[in-house]
C-alpha cells in the first residue's frame, strides 16, 4: 500500500469495543449519505446517528473527509473480495454462468451500499479515493481477464485486457444508473445488462479461441 492510498485515520481500532464503535460510525455515515445526502454528513450528525460521542469519532477520523474515505475503501474492498471469489469459483469449475453470476453479485453489492451510490453519484471523492476507485476497477477487470483466459485456454493479450475493462466500465455505468435513485431499482434493466454482456462474451470467446488455434 502506497502512502497516498493509506486511509486517513488517526488510529486503527485494536480492541473489539473500538472496532464496534468504528463500525457504528461508518454504518451511520452510510445511512446519512443514502438518506440525507453528502451535505448533511457532518461529524455532529454522525455522532447523533451512531450514538458515539463526537470526541470519540475524532479519535479515529480527523475530519469528515476521512470518514468518507474510510467508507469508500470499505465499499471498494467488498468489490475486490467479490471478484476474488468469482475467480476461485471459475477456476474450480463451479461457475456455470459467468455473466449472470458476475452481474448478480455486483448488483447485490450496489443494492446493499446505498451510501456508496450517493457518494459516487455525487463524485464527492478525494484524489486518493478516486485513485483507489480506478485501481479497484483495474483489479476487477484483471480478475475477469484471468477467468476469460482460463475458459478460453490461453493468454488473451491486449484484446482480453481491453475487453474486460470495457465490461467493467459498462457494468458500472448501468448499475450506477439502476441503483442511484431512492425508489425501487429497475431490475429489468439489470437483466438487459446480462443479455448485452452475454452477446459480447460469446463474441469475445469466439475471437480468443480462434486466435489461440
Amino acid at each position: 500500500m502506497t502512502e497516498a492510498s493509506r486511509p486517513r485515520v488517526r488510529r486503527e481500532p485494536q480492541q473489539a469495543r473500538s472496532r464496534a464503535r468504528v463500525e457504528a460510525i461508518l454504518t451511520a455515515a452510510d445511512r446519512i449519505l443514502s438518506q440525507e445526502g453528502y451535505e448533511a454528513l457532518t461529524m455532529r450528525r454522525i455522532a447523533e446517528e451512531s450514538g458515539a460521542p463526537v470526541g470519540s469519532i475524532y479519535q479515529f477520523y480527523p475530519d469528515k473527509g476521512a470518514v468518507v474515505d474510510a467508507l469508500g475503501r470499505r465499499y471498494l474492498l467488498a468489490f475486490a473480495s467479490a471478484i476474488d471469489e468469482i475467480v476461485e469459483r471459475a477456476v474450480s469449475g463451479e461457475l456455470t454462468d459467468l455473466v449472470g453470476t458476475m452481474v448478480d453479485v455486483y448488483a447485490d453489492l450496489f443494492r446493499s451500499q446505498p451510501g456508496g451510490m450517493a457518494l459516487w453519484a455525487g463524485r464527492h471523492l478525494s484524489p486518493e479515493l478516486a485513485r483507489a476507485d480506478e485501481a479497484s476497477n483495474t483489479l476487477i477487470a484483471d480478475g475477469l481477464r484471468r477467468i476469460v483466459e482460463h475458459l478460453t485456454g490461453g493468454p488473451g493479450g491486449e484484446r482480453a485486457r481491453r475487453a474486460t475493462h470495457m465490461v467493467v466500465w459498462a457494468s458500472n455505468a448501468v448499475l450506477h444508473e439502476v441503483f442511484k435513485g431512492d425508489g425501487e431499482p429497475d431490475l429489468e434493466t439489470v437483466e438487459e445488462l446480462k443479455r448485452m454482456l452475454r452477446f459480447y462474451w460469446d463474441d469475445l470467446r469466439g475471437r480468443l479461441e480462434t486466435a489461440a488455434e
